[in-house]
């Protein structure tokens, strides 16, 4: 009842002729009902936000939703056949060396990295010494690295080498370094999330993801920085940098994970996306960055930020790399309710001619034709590809800021205490934009609105789905239209990857889109792009 009086409150600001008449004393008078009491300051800061939700309220009723309409609470993604997996064939390189140069190691791939610790050239402990020396050298100027986790990595290393001597391989991700997004518990370090309130925080757990990483034979070498509980590059100790300039920020919130991956301080690191913390710094940065389909990996163990939207991926040098260790991530341990155990049959050696291959004409028609985003098109045709025009759903079935909705109402529950006892008052930033304002903003979304906007989420994934059916992968720039919106929404899987330097000498990208649950495709076009181009060999000169 509660909820209701509190919807009527608000929303009886809109007088007959839809204008909004709002007064920042509604926002006081309204508050009481839900048990809270928001300053002066805070209400000042809060009300051109909540404006702004009443707007998007109001977009929202001009729209007609038939009552045979569910809610899409997004628990979990139900596919009507399930693919059996195969068994995966890693490959080595028997005849690699170690390089004159060692700092070369930095920028080796996954594969050959693997190659040159079966072939006996180097141990873990040593290639894990060099990452951390690395990390030591260069961690401060990136602002990347919240806790060096050195006492982990060698006991990890040197297990690595007791079983390559034993004749134990599990794969190709034994004896290599690593780094965590500080979201992921780990047992015996502080997971500060980031923020300020958090960061001596110890969590009595390992995360998911962490605990298969282990099982692989990876070796933790640090936890990496995160925009303070995942947004943007801002952490309690400043602000992550992008290794091509030291002026400008990694962007996030993925930020450290995807700084030092790039710069060579590991060789991949795991990140998390709610509404791009994948795609944003790997576009930023030069990454190679797999979002994976929502729910394709168990998010036990991390930070909650939106139950509904939270995804865990790999952040690499490489689609080669992307597709290493996702296949070793994905999957669940039955804790996580969203997620599942889907086959991931990702195979280096297939056809890639057999992929059904569009391109958003609607997107790509923005840029100019010599753009590095048309050039990419161009690159595959060349190779005896055909990516198809299609169109992708856009602005015509995304007519309100649904994911906000979403964020906001989710996020603000997950961070209850947080805003109920002023926890929020000890955050580094304390902006319009940042959580605090946010958070407190979101109490005031009626659960009539998020649920309808949940129900419009239901016909947005239909229509999303029904637009690519005929295609295996989707090309699109990065930042077209609403896309990566839209993408988060219905839980599709996406691939950002480097397409070459802009004239201010920044990288810029290009993102594939695939099915739910078909990473190996998006993959596999990614690795036949790459093997094709050099984007993905340029590193920035500070850092090799």
């Amino acid at each position: 009842m509660r909820k209701i009086i509190f919807q009527i409150l608000l929303l009886a600001t809109i007088n007959v002729q839809g204008q909004d008449t709002l007064t920042k004393s509604d926002i006081q008078h309204a508050s009481k009902l839900i048990d809270l009491k928001f300053t002066d300051k805070e209400i000042d800061m809060m009300y051109p936000d909540v404006r702004d939700n009443i707007t998007d309220y109001m977009k929202m009723h001009s729209l007609s939703l038939d009552n045979s309409v569910g809610m899409s609470m997004f628990q979990k993604i139900n596919l009507t056949k399930h693919t059996p997996q195969i068994p995966l064939k890693w490959a080595y390189d028997p005849t690699i060396k170690l390089p004159v140069n060692k700092n070369e190691l930095a920028f080796y791939s996954i594969k050959q990295l693997g190659s040159l610790l079966r072939n006996k050239s180097i141990t873990s402990t040593d290639l894990t010494t060099f990452f951390i020396g690395r990390l030591k050298q260069y961690a401060d100027s990136l602002q990347c690295l919240i806790s060096l986790t050195e006492d982990i990595a060698i006991q990890q290393a040197k297990e690595a080498d007791a079983m390559f001597k034993k004749g134990i391989d599990k794969g190709p991700l034994q004896g290599i370094p690593y780094g965590l997004k500080d979201l992921f518990a780990v047992k015996g370090t502080k997971t500060t999330w980031g923020a300020q309130p958090y960061k001596d925080q110890t969590i009595d757990e390992d995360a998911y993801v962490y605990s298969r990483l282990k099982e692989a034979g990876a070796v933790l070498v640090g936890k990496f920085t995160l925009g303070a509980l995942a947004m943007g590059d801002y952490w309690f100790g400043g602000r992550t940098k992008n290794p091509w300039n030291l002026e400008r920020g990694s962007s996030g919130s993925s930020a450290g994970s995807t700084s030092a991956t790039v710069a060579g301080l590991v060789p991949f690191a795991i990140g998390t996306e709610t509404h791009g913390s994948i795609i944003s710094p790997s576009h930023t940065c030069g990454a190679t960055g797999l979002r994976p389909t929502f729910g394709s990996v168990s998010r036990t163990g991390a930070m909650t930020l939106s139950w509904s939207l939270d995804k865990v991926g790999p952040i690499c040098r490489s689609a080669e790399d992307a597709a290493t260790v996702f296949a070793f991530i994905h999957g669940t341990d039955g804790l996580d309710q969203s997620a599942v155990l889907e086959s991931f049959n990702f195979n280096p050696t297939k056809n890639v001619k057999q992929l059904r291959i569009g391109y958003a004409a609607n997107h790509f028609s923005r840029l100019d034709s010599s753009s590095q985003e048309w050039a990419v098109i161009t690159t595959l045709k060349k190779l005896g590809l055909n990516p198809m025009p299609m169109n992708l759903p856009d602005t015509d079935v995304y007519k309100f800021d649904m994911i906000g909705i979403v964020i906001g109402s989710e996020s603000a529950s997950a961070f209850d205490a947080f805003t109920r006892n002023d926890i929020d008052d000890q955050m580094t930033k304390q902006t319009r934009g940042d959580w605090p304002n946010y958070f407190r903003t979101s109490r005031t979304i009626p659960a009539v609105e998020y649920i309808n906007a949940n129900r419009h989420r239901s016909i947005l994934m239909k229509t999303f789905n029904q637009a690519i059916s005929n295609f295996d992968v989707i090309i699109t720039p990065s930042f077209a239209g609403r896309q990566l919106s839209i993408t988060n929404l219905t839980g599709h899987p996406a691939l950002c990857m480097p397409i070459g330097l802009t004239k201010q000498g920044v990288p810029n990208s290009i993102t594939f889109l695939g099915n739910l649950f078909k990473e190996e495709d998006i993959l596999l076009l990614g690795k036949y792009f790459q093997d094709n181009s050099s984007f993905d060999d340029i590193h920035p000169s500070k850092f090799k």
